[in-house]
């Protein structure tokens, strides 16, 4: 994973009210918890654009008020017209202790089936996995290769060193799905093969 730094202040004051007023000095208003005390503090708006408009995942080492922190973003509230950022919420994590993140998928390799004239469907963008920080990756990396016309590939399916996938077992991460063309060129085989 990507690692970030950012500085915080704590916020002294909690409730609608205060948050508003952050929010007008350009900051917002966060929460970090998963340590042994639940901690209130804020963060200058545009330091928050670098982790959350991308699909990557990142450490963030909050360092607030001089004493520092390893967490990752677990929660982004949004302003349901303007799309401002309203409320952030971070996990503090540890070096011997799992965390479960969503995790990008990147598909890789050409496979058979759009060989054969079908058309690659990605189901599903990114999966839940469980790991130690150190072990979660940037991205998932599925090799479709082998993946056939009118087969899909599973999470059940997938393996990967030192991190479990908790995402359910039955969901579809991708496809190779029957276009008119190859619908076609089969019907054409299958018409030919009658022929003989």
């Amino acid at each position: 994973m990507k690692n970030l730094e950012l500085n915080g202040t704590l916020r002294p004051d909690f409730g609608k009210k205060a948050a508003k007023a952050i929010r007008k000095e350009n900051n917002v208003p966060c929460v970090l918890y998963g340590g042994e005390e639940v901690i209130h503090f804020q963060l200058p708006i545009n330091d928050t654009n670098a982790f959350i408009y991308t699909p990557d995942i990142f450490t963030i080492e909050l360092n607030i008020d001089g004493k520092k922190y390893m967490s990752i973003l677990k929660e982004a509230q949004f302003h349901p017209v303007k799309d401002t950022v309203l409320h952030l919420d971070f996990l503090q994590i540890f070096e011997n202790k799992p965390i479960q993140i969503d995790v990008p998928v990147h598909l890789s390799g050409l496979a058979q089936g759009v060989k054969d004239g079908g058309k690659l469907s990605q189901e599903l963008r990114k999966l839940k996995i469980k790991g130690l920080y150190k072990n979660i990756p940037d991205y998932l990396n599925i090799d479709v290769t082998k993946l056939e016309l009118g087969k899909t590939m599973q999470v059940g399916a997938l393996k990967f060193d030192n991190i479990e996938i908790i995402s359910t077992k039955q969901a579809v991460v991708c496809a190779v799905k029957l276009t008119r063309v190859a619908r076609g060129l089969a019907a054409a085989a299958a018409k030919s093969e009658g022929g003989n």
